[in-house]
């Protein structure tokens, strides 16, 4: 335990510089109360405005103290007030879908009603294992819910400068086996199209298949993507130069991404992006110490540390690009150390959402 304590002294200081190909460089502290679980960060990033829906999920996922605290009554009442959200906004919720959708719509209100009804059952039994799980699945079917809302057309602008660079409109699944064992994540395209398109685009052609863990610093990070050879990123045939993806970060309410501009360069010292570094499995893009701008085909695997790198307090947020998260089989990743192999990454949904340029 003594020697644990020292090792997180030492990476607490570690934790305070910015993520590069070797080593950091210092930037501001921004704090804050980020969510902590995947599944919840990437529902709150969909690109959605509908304010029932956000209020039906916000509803649930704050049951946690109430569960933990066996406040019985508490959660009665939370699932009772979900319950009459969802039927008082179902047509105001089903108006906003498209008209091809509205089937499947109705078909997943229908669906979230009946697990709240088992909600109910699980609190009348007091069984807090069960009611997990229903609020699992109850969440799963929002997310899919809200997933309907989203607009034909991707909605944000991407600056001309990068039009020659793959994008991601959407978001994709990937399955990445290792010499370790096998993950699943989700890569989220639409708050960081460039580097999510970069990331698939390689993925797509191989690249990282092989490729070992080159750098492994306990309760920390996990980095790969350095092909064989002199070459530290991606060279692009049709240049026989490496290609530079941009720093690219979304934060909450602001229509525009910023790009090439870190929080520090931009005065945001307490802002919590859209993908934040706050849950063990975030994946980010790795840029040198020197630029920010000429990140090429490395990324890491954030580990989460509750002591180390609190969600929201961490170092590596408006420095570095979160783009996905891992979202099972967590223990894989814990088990990987440097010199162990990504033996392949393949995309097994959203495919169809890459470009390979404007």
């Amino acid at each position: 335990m003594a020697n644990k304590r020292l090792l997180i002294s030492v990476l607490t200081v570690l934790s305070m510089l910015v993520l590069g190909w070797h080593q950091p460089a210092k930037a501001g502290l921004p704090p804050g109360n980020a969510l902590k679980d995947p599944a919840a960060i990437l529902r709150n990033a969909l690109p959605i405005k509908q304010k029932a829906l956000r209020d039906l999920q916000h509803n649930l996922e704050g049951t946690n103290d109430a569960l933990r605290g066996s406040r019985w009554t508490v959660l009665t009442q939370n699932v009772s007030s979900s319950q009459f959200l969802l039927s008082t906004r179902k047509k105001e919720i089903l108006e906003q879908i498209p008209n091809e959708e509205k089937e499947k719509g109705e078909f997943l209100i229908k669906s979230i009603s009946q697990e709240l009804v088992s909600l109910e059952n699980q609190i009348d039994e007091k069984n807090k294992s069960g009611f997990i799980e229903s609020r699992r699945q109850t969440l799963d079917l929002i997310g899919d819910l809200e997933a309907l809302l989203l607009e034909a057309t991707f909605p944000y602008s991407i600056p001309e400068e990068f039009d020659n660079l793959p994008r991601l409109l959407g978001r994709a699944k990937v399955e990445i086996s290792t010499s370790k064992g096998k993950m699943n994540a989700i890569i989220d395209g639409f708050n960081a199209p460039l580097t999510s398109g970069a990331f698939i685009d390689l993925t797509l052609k191989g690249f990282y298949d092989g490729l070992p863990i080159t750098r492994a610093e306990d309760f920390y990070i996990l980095q790969t993507g350095d092909p064989e050879g002199s070459d530290i990123g991606y060279i692009d045939p049709s240049t026989n130069e490496e290609r530079h993806v941009p720093l690219e970060i979304r934060v909450p309410n602001q229509e525009e991404t910023i790009y090439n501009q870190t929080f520090e360069d931009v005065g945001l010292y307490k802002e919590i992006p859209v993908l934040p570094f706050a849950t063990l499995g975030t994946l980010g893009w790795a840029h040198s110490d020197e630029e920010i701008d000429d990140g090429s085909s490395q990324f890491f695997f954030f580990l989460y540390e509750a002591e180390l790198t609190p969600a929201g307090l961490n170092l590596i947020d408006g420095r570095n690009a979160a783009f996905g998260y891992v979202i099972d089989n967590f223990k894989t990743l814990e088990n990987l150390e440097v010199n162990d192999k990504i033996l392949s990454i393949k995309v097994i949904d959203g495919k169809e959402n890459l470009k390979e340029h404007a």
